[in-house]
């Protein structure tokens, strides 16, 4: 009974977007995936817009 309210509580948040993360980014080598990511997460707020596309390594 507890796993069909959790399962419940699931579908209803995946309905909100403000609480969805999960992206899927696929193309061929160098086809600037990572560059792609950092602006998403920049325009989010989510990284410094200094650090957006620059290896952190």
């Amino acid at each position: 009974m507890a796993s069909e309210k959790m399962v419940d509580r699931v579908k209803r948040i995946m309905k909100e977007p403000e609480h969805i993360r999960n992206i899927a980014i696929c193309a061929h080598i160098d086809h600037g995936k990572t560059t792609f990511s950092d602006n998403l997460l920049s325009g989010a707020g989510m990284l410094s817009e200094d650090l957006a596309g620059k290896a952190c390594v």
